[in-house]
């Protein structure tokens, strides 16, 4: 009598945690995501964008399960295939499936990524040969300055390197699209910013160098996730897009700029606007809109032209 009184008590308490949300149930609604779904790093779309509402239970998996075909691996907790374009390797060269919330690349597993409303979801098909980590990307502008990432708003602090005018139409553009921006602190002068904040550092690349994390850079895509280089310094500089192998594609001529993001082991994501020279920064500084950036890993400008890297 005491165990069946005990498994009736048990049963009771999950309804009760069940009605209540907290998990066991659909749970309430917390607003509306966006689900992007591309291959070669942003260059084809697999799927239409689409918005879906979401609950506080949803995962960025339970998002892909109901509005995609997939399959899973490890026991659910990876995706496999999307649409049938399965995780693969070729020609010595491996590809696979890779998401981003906000800008952000993911941690944890899809099935582990909890959602609280707002998120940009962004799943790419690529080679990753070269580059098995690139930490933060550019594609889901305005993320994630509007929203933050990890279900917490940030604020973002923008850092002028000798950016010039560069810097204030940063700033601008970064406020017209609802993002916290910290006080100025000076032209030219680095943010006193608070803990936990996006960095924009905004100026030509002799300067950007001296920060750590925009130095991952010279190291390769390998470091810093960014396939672009700059060969040279002064007036000879020379920005250099990569491919997806990782090896140089592209040079650009004078006058070139360039828009990525990078990340720091688990610091907040590191954004450049940066160029050989500073007509370079300011052609880096008018991309920051949606047509420019959207699904790119990053943007190199030249001549009033946008080049999505890596080269394709």
């Amino acid at each position: 009598m005491r165990c069946r009184s005990m498994a009736v008590a048990i049963a009771l308490f999950a309804a009760a945690l069940a009605t209540a949300g907290c998990g066991l149930g659909p749970g309430e609604d917390v607003g509306e995501v966006s689900l992007t779904v591309t291959r070669d790093y942003g260059a084809e779309p697999v799927l239409a964008p689409l918005a879906d509402e979401v609950s506080e239970s949803d995962t960025v998996m339970r998002v892909l399960e109901r509005d995609a075909e997939i399959a899973t691996r490890y026991g659910g907790g990876f995706v496999q295939s999307i649409d049938g374009l399965e995780a693969d390797e070729r020609f010595g060269r491996s590809f696979d499936w890779f998401f981003y919330v906000d800008g952000v690349e993911s941690t944890v597993g899809a099935a582990d990524y909890p959602l609280h409303g707002g998120e940009a979801i962004w799943w790419d098909y690529r080679d990753w040969s070269a580059a098995m980590r690139v930490p933060a990307v550019v594609g889901s502008w305005p993320e994630p300055f509007l929203h933050g990432y990890d279900g917490r708003r940030r604020s973002v602090a923008v850092e002028c390197l000798g950016g010039g005018a560069a810097c204030g139409a940063v700033r601008g553009t970064l406020a017209r699209a609802g993002a916290d921006v910290e006080p100025e602190s000076g032209v030219d002068a680095v943010s006193n910013s608070a803990q936990g904040a996006i960095r924009v550092l905004v100026g030509p690349w002799a300067q950007l160098r001296r920060d750590s994390a925009a130095a991952q850079i010279e190291n390769g895509p390998q470091a810093s996730g960014v396939f672009a280089d700059f060969e040279g310094n002064g007036a000879g500089a020379r920005l250099v897009g990569l491919g997806v192998d990782g090896k140089p594609a592209l040079t650009f001529g004078p006058g070139a700029g360039l828009v990525a993001a990078t990340r720091r082991y688990d610091a907040p994501p590191t954004w450049l606007v940066t160029g050989v020279d500073q007509a370079g920064v300011e052609a880096a500084a008018g991309l920051l809109d949606r047509a420019d950036l959207r699904d790119r890993y990053a943007v190199a400008t030249e001549g009033g032209e946008e080049t999505p890297l890596p080269v394709r």
